[in-house]
């Protein structure tokens, strides 16, 4: 059987992989993108049924098409089949090489020569370089602290789709950023009695004097930000674009009736215990709210804009009884929590690739998305090479620098000296 050859083969064809096929393909370079499903199936299959885009569709956008494409204005918030739809409708614009229904199942590099053999479910391909742009969302986290023999209905919130899926009762949701405030403003909505896990986070205002907090981070240099400050490596982002988007205040969440609890330490005789830190853990999410609030009013004064003003926006609620007295110990079967969505994020996979490019955690080493494996990128990770690598315009620019990489890296392999009796000399 023959073997495919291919200069480039990109791994994933979500937002990542179709960025860098944009760049590769403006550089004329021969390349393949590998989609083990469709073009952005995680939109699809694995988010709940209201998510909506956490911001405005004029910045979570490629710089070559407008979400208008798919009929959302520049202001709204996209649905995620909207999401879906616009990934779709951008690989069809940049006549993007994408086969679906092929996994990339083993990268290896080849011995004595450049370039790796990779095994796919379609057969065996050889390529020059590989991108592995499969994304962060690879596998859920979900801690093992409550056992199976609980008698619980425990998912993870990319398996969370619409409050129906849930038994009657009380739901215990474990952790606060994005997924685990949006699951749980829609639970209570849906009349559910809702016990939520906060743990140390960051929560930005989501428009403040008539701009929104993506433009703020924008205009303050957040988004090129190369490091996370130390500590906050891990923290979370608590946004939401929901029904035309909100701030998150979970001091809002608690006056409608749910229960805000500190970080989920364990199980023990069908009682949960918790932390003694959530009170620490929303004078936190303040800090961070409080300072974009004071770097943005810096901003308007320092440019002399004529924004409106918008005191109200410093006003923090007092601490409600779950955080002035917090419960540490809940008896689930007590207050009748039948189920528990576990909102703890993600981890990557990288167990196909078999080339020598991952720390002992399986994270790859890199620097901006390019290894020490000469022709093996990684693209799409958070904090590739600034904030915005895993968002969809910030992945954008780093599949630039990589494609260039690509082409600098080409030239040099490519290079012939030219032969001292060669006229070219003379």
């Amino acid at each position: 059987m023959s073997i495919e050859r291919v200069d480039v083969l990109v791994v994933g064809g979500g937002q990542s992989g179709l960025a860098m096929s944009e760049h590769l393909g403006e550089r004329g370079l021969s390349h393949l993108v590998l989609e083990r499903h469709r073009i952005a199936e995680r939109w699809r299959s694995e988010r709940w049924d209201s998510l909506v885009a956490n911001g405005p569709a004029w910045h979570d956008r490629f710089p070559t098409l407008a979400f208008s494409a798919v009929g959302i204005a520049a202001d709204e918030f996209a649905p995620k089949e909207r999401v879906a739809d616009y990934l779709v409708a951008y690989a069809e614009a940049i006549a993007a090489p994408v086969r679906c229904g092929v996994e990339v199942t083993e990268v290896r590099r080849n011995v004595r020569r450049s370039g790796f053999r990779v095994e796919t479910s379609a057969g065996v391909m050889e390529a020059d370089n590989v991108v592995a742009a499969t994304g962060p969302f690879q596998c859920p986290v979900i801690p093992t602290v409550v056992p199976d023999r609980a008698g619980l209905v425990q998912i993870h919130s990319s398996a969370y789709r619409n409050p129906q899926q849930l038994p009657d009762g009380a739901v215990l949701i474990v952790g606060a950023g994005s997924s685990g405030a949006q699951i749980a403003d829609e639970l209570v909505r849906a009349g559910r009695r809702v016990y939520l896990s906060v743990g140390p986070h960051d929560r930005p205002p989501r428009r403040y004097r008539g701009r929104d907090y993506v433009w703020w981070l924008g205009v303050l240099g957040k988004w090129d930000a190369v490091a996370k400050e130390p500590g906050k490596e891990h923290v979370t982002i608590a946004v939401s674009g929901a029904r035309g988007g909100y701030t998150v205040d979970f001091r809002h969440f608690a006056a409608r009736g749910v229960t805000l609890l500190g970080r989920a330490l364990g199980l023990e005789a069908g009682t949960m215990r918790f932390a003694p830190d959530l009170a620490r853990n929303l004078a936190q999410g303040d800090a961070n709210y409080l300072s974009v609030l004071d770097e943005a009013d810096a901003y308007i004064a320092r440019y002399g804009l004529d924004f409106p003003t918008e005191p109200e926006a410093r006003h923090i609620d007092p601490d409600p009884p779950c955080v002035s007295d917090p419960v540490l110990e809940l008896d689930l079967a007590a207050v009748g929590v039948q189920s528990i969505v576990w909102a703890t994020g993600f981890t990557v996979d990288f167990g196909w690739l078999k080339v020598d490019v991952l720390d002992a955690q399986g994270r790859p080493r890199h620097q901006r998305g390019v290894t020490d494996e000469p022709g093996l990128y990684f693209l799409g990770l958070p904090w590739l090479s600034r904030r915005a690598s895993s968002f969809i315009y910030g992945v954008w620019h780093d599949a630039r620098y990589l494609a260039d990489h690509i082409v600098t890296r080409r030239m040099y392999r490519d290079h012939r000296p030219i032969s001292k009796g060669s006229d070219q000399l003379r």
